[in-house]
């Protein structure tokens, strides 16, 4: 059973930052990639950034220069510093993870955290 988690939600005031963390757990072997999307009430879920395995990074356009991915591949996790945060930017933040192989096999599908909520606001 392969298990994302969030962490580093809360509030904060514009013009502030926040890191999200996201840890797979599972017997993982190796995740193609990891990324982190989010959603508000009645929106679709949206991508924020993505970032492969061997570190290839995508943004949406909305967090080009404020936000940057990283992860660890040792330790099957994902992370998001956000800075510059705007009150648009309050959403749950959602940590997906693609291409994951474990527990001997290749998943077809995608696997996704429970959220984490961002909110911006003074």
């Amino acid at each position: 059973q392969v298990q994302l988690v969030e962490s580093g939600g809360g509030l904060v005031q514009p013009g502030g930052s926040l890191r999200l963390s996201c840890a797979a757990s599972g017997s993982i072997f190796s995740i193609n990639i990891m990324g982190w999307y989010r959603q508000g009430p009645g929106k679709e879920r949206e991508l924020v950034a993505t970032i492969s395995f061997s570190g290839t990074t995508k943004y949406a356009d909305s967090v080009k220069g404020r936000f940057t991915i990283s992860r660890d591949n040792a330790k099957n996790t994902v992370y998001l510093q956000m800075n510059s945060l705007k009150p648009e930017d309050t959403y749950i933040y959602y940590c997906n993870a693609e291409g994951v192989t474990a527990n001997g096999r290749l998943y077809g599908m995608n696997f996704w955290g429970k959220g984490t909520p961002v909110t911006v606001a003074s």
